[in-house]
């Protein structure tokens, strides 16, 4: 019997990837996320408060080598569809930091998580750590100009 692997390709969705945006906080980028997938019925509408709250609550802000990225993700019982929301800001957004929430990390890549499976995150995350760690990777997406660009990349 093999294991699937989790990949995060898989959980890509064309109207919850943004490109290049110009989000000041997390409070505007969780609010747009929240929309969009909301008018999806992808999620309930707690939400967007519970997102923030958890933020709050558990910072997901990664300061690497070079740049800030942040992983924020929310209750299991909010999602009805599951995705994963990746943003590229042309400004950096402050995030707390995960190690540290005393202090701020630029983020100016976001992956929102959205899963409701039992150790669908813990997973994903691993998969994640794979893209975060390679700095060629992060490049393109940060630099990326098309959704195709991100989905070939998270391959």
């Amino acid at each position: 019997m093999t294991e699937k692997t989790v990949k995060v390709s898989d959980f890509l969705n064309d109207k919850l990837i943004f490109l290049n945006q110009t989000f000041k906080s997390t409070d505007e980028l969780f609010e747009k996320v929240a929309e969009v997938a909301k008018n999806s019925q992808m999620v309930t509408e707690s939400f967007l408060p519970k997102i923030k709250e958890r933020e709050a609550t558990f910072p997901t802000g990664l300061e690497l080598k070079d740049r800030g990225v942040a992983i924020p993700h929310t209750d299991a019982d909010t999602i009805k569809s599951e995705f994963v929301a990746v943003i590229t800001n042309q400004e950096g957004i402050p995030f707390k930091r995960m190690d540290d929430p005393n202090q701020d990390v630029s983020a100016k890549i976001i992956f929102v998580l959205a899963l409701n499976q039992p150790h669908a995150q813990l997973e994903m995350l691993q998969a994640l750590m794979g893209v975060i760690q390679d700095t060629s990777v992060l490049n393109q997406i940060q630099n990326a100009t098309s959704v195709d660009e991100i989905k070939e990349l998270l391959k």
